[in-house]
């Protein structure tokens, strides 16, 4: 009689890093199947952490979402670097996700040093991303290019928003997952609550309409999500700017471009929930909030205010 072996639970952290624009999100989003991350053409849209669980009949895949490594400018990009920082050190594997329609960037040779820095190795998968907008002598060269920053580095060539490469990329990454039982329970796809995600979501209806001096200086925060049962949710919340010249375009003539955000966030948020929103925005200005501290705790980026 064959000897039946008991296949072993596999489980750990894969860290999405890289700078930022290079589709982290959308590709945790592919990855899992379903939208939990805000996502935009508009650089670093991820300021948090942010946990994306994928859970299989013997695997779990605790996907980290990162905020896009940069040369920071304020005491906010600093911390978002620090954050990226801490999660490359609790991977398990490091996807580092790498715009190959575009050549190396210097904050690309920031993101070597940062590996180069680690206190243990982990495995590193470099994945070239949006191949869907390069030809193949363009993917050629940009894939010696990117390993020439990182010799030792596995590669692996994607599209995030075709879904291209994606369903191998992760059985790699399940392939590779140490043994383990699971960390959470198999429903639970993020560690964010809806309050969150519809703050990020809020942002990123926001992202998408502004103009280029904008929307780095935008934070959302949610001031009350109130259950009215069959009548779904009440969402009332503040959009925060660093002048008074921000706020009128965030609020737009006759209001159009507040009424355009929180038209586009609301169907966001009901997506998500899978029910009925009501949603309030107002537009608030806190001078300089960025390089503020007291504030940047104050919107939950704890970490990010002492970096």
């Amino acid at each position: 009689m064959d000897e039946i072996k008991e296949t072993q639970f596999r489980c750990g952290y894969a860290a999405v890093v890289g700078r930022p624009n290079v589709g982290k999100s959308t590709l945790i989003n592919a990855l899992l199947g379903q939208k939990i991350a805000a996502v935009s053409s508009k650089p670093q849209t991820t300021r948090l952490k942010q946990l994306g669980i994928l859970t299989g009949d013997d695997f779990q895949i605790i996907f980290i979402d990162t905020p896009g490594i940069h040369l920071p400018r304020h005491a906010l990009g600093t911390g978002m670097n620090a954050l990226a920082q801490e999660a490359l050190k609790e991977a398990d594997i490091i996807l580092w996700l790498v715009d190959v329609s575009a050549p190396p960037h210097a904050e690309d040779s920031l993101i070597t040093q940062k590996l180069a820095a680690l206190p243990k190795l982990s495995l590193v998968i470099q994945v070239l991303n949006k191949a869907d907008l390069a030809n193949n002598d363009m993917l050629a060269v940009r894939k010696k290019e990117y390993k020439a920053l990182y010799p030792k580095v596995e590669q692996l060539t994607i599209s995030a928003k075709t879904g291209s490469g994606v369903e191998e990329l992760k059985e790699i990454i399940q392939g590779r997952m140490p043994e383990g039982e699971p960390l959470f329970p198999s429903d639970q796809v993020t560690d964010y609550y809806e309050r969150e995600i519809a703050a990020d979501l809020i942002r990123e209806a926001a992202l998408e309409r502004l103009r280029d001096e904008v929307p780095h200086a935008i934070a959302v925060r949610v001031d009350d999500y109130l259950e009215r049962g069959e009548a779904g949710a009440r969402i009332t919340a503040t959009i925060f700017v660093e002048k008074e010249s921000q706020k009128g375009i965030v609020i737009g003539k006759g209001a159009g471009m507040l009424k355009a955000i929180g038209s586009s966030a609301r169907q966001a948020i009901e997506a998500m929930s899978g029910r009925k929103v009501y949603l309030e925005l107002r537009v608030k200005v806190n001078k300089n909030w960025r390089s503020n501290p007291d504030f940047l705790r104050q919107m939950g980026y704890e970490d990010l205010g002492d970096k």
